[in-house]
């Protein structure tokens, strides 16, 4: 009798998701991405890498590792069976003109990750990635998350909210793994940010060396082990560090609404046209300002060391047409799990990546988990107008 009500119910769900497919079309995807798996940002003769310098990358220092490229074309590859079976592409489709875009900062980790993913997606059609510059020294404009308005009064309204929304999460445990592992003393942890205008909020003290030698552990972790036989969740501990760094950084409300501007208008742009596909790649800090910038409810990813942005995650907006010619959205967070990362496993509609669904505050959903791409693109308005609300003069 259970068998019988189980199959019932499965009958009941494969209907339900037939009839949403029937009443909606999807017509186009915006994707944010950070990069795949790099090498650490430490060069391997600093005194934090020291004592976890025996493997050997294949990339320089901040490059996109071969295993990175790997775990990104696997990506690229799911994508494309995802939006063939959602009919918005074909399999082995070429592009027309116009119809897809790929758009990466000016990083070797950034345009190869863009390219491999590309590779995955379209693997015959040769997508170009644009990107501003040819020297991988210079950081486009519209990644680069720095400050564009900077005064006495965005000082210390950014200062307090800092302090307002982390003075009580301080990773105090992480920093005590991350001591023991490194062989490093780290000092009592504050919450010490400056600003300056056009550049990067700037951490320092153990806020920012801790999250120089949790970014190098974390990195290691999915290449091999870094020698020291600790558990999944205390893993996760070391990571928090990173991600604690990228949260007080670049997410007080001040802050991103500030850093987030330049790429918001781009997404927007985005939204507001009829191309198929768009892939724009940057980094964690891009991805966790524009999130904080567009007010989203808190979460905490599952089965990833890195809680908030992941390596090679993907913020992905889905537009959708309805049978009611309304236009719609879907929002979600596509990313590997760290164990996928780290097998280099092979991602398919019946073993897909983690897709985590990403709500914003204060917006509503119809009873199919969509929104209404008008509510949407409106809370990119108010981005925009708290934007130019930040407090001007000193």
């Amino acid at each position: 009798m259970k068998k019988f009500f189980s199959i019932l119910a499965i009958l009941f769900l494969i209907s339900v998701s037939y009839a949403q497919a029937a009443d909606y079309k999807m017509t186009g995807v915006v994707v944010l991405s950070r990069h795949n798996i790099r090498s650490p940002l430490v060069d391997k003769n600093s005194a934090l890498a020291k004592p976890h310098n025996r493997f050997k990358w294949t990339s320089a220092p901040a490059e996109l590792s071969l295993r990175g490229a790997e775990d990104e074309t696997i990506m690229g590859q799911y994508f494309r069976r995802w939006l063939v079976s959602e009919n918005l592409i074909t399999e082995n489709y070429f592009p027309k003109d116009g119809e897809v875009r790929f758009y990466a900062n000016s990083r070797q980790r950034t345009i190869a990750t863009a390219k491999f993913f590309s590779s995955g997606l379209f693997p015959v059609a040769n997508v170009q990635v644009e990107h501003k510059f040819d020297s991988f020294d210079k950081i486009d404009p519209v990644f680069k998350p720095r400050l564009t308005l900077v005064n006495d009064k965005f000082i210390a309204l950014a200062d307090a909210q800092i302090k307002e929304k982390f003075a009580d999460k301080i990773p105090t445990q992480s920093y005590r793994l991350i001591e023991k592992v490194t062989q490093k003393h780290f000092p009592a942890a504050n919450l010490d940010v400056t600003f300056e205008l056009g550049k990067e909020p700037a951490a320092h003290g153990t806020l920012k060396l801790a999250n120089q030698a949790a970014d190098a552990l974390t990195l290691q972790y999915y290449e091999e082990d870094f020698g020291h036989k600790i558990s999944f969740n205390d893993r996760q501990k070391i990571a928090d560090a990173v991600t604690f760094y990228a949260q007080v950084l670049f997410t007080a409300p001040a802050v991103a609404t500030n850093i987030a501007h330049p790429l918001l208008q781009v997404i927007n742009d985005e939204l507001s046209l009829d191309r198929k596909f768009t892939f724009l790649c940057g980094h964690d800090s891009n991805i966790a300002s524009v999130l904080a910038a567009l007010d989203v409810e808190d979460y905490s990813l599952p089965q990833t060391l890195e809680r908030k942005t992941p390596i090679g995650v993907k913020f992905v907006i889905e537009k959708w047409r309805g049978a009611d010619g309304v236009d719609y959205a879907k929002t979600k967070l596509i990313y590997a799990s760290s164990e996928q990362l780290r097998n280099k496993t092979t991602l398919t509609l019946e073993n897909p990546p983690m897709i985590y669904p990403i709500k914003f505050k204060g917006l509503s959903q119809n009873a199919d988990g969509f929104y209404r791409l008008e509510d949407l693109q409106k809370r990119f308005q108010k981005a925009f107008d708290a934007y130019n609300d930040l407090p001007a003069g000193n």
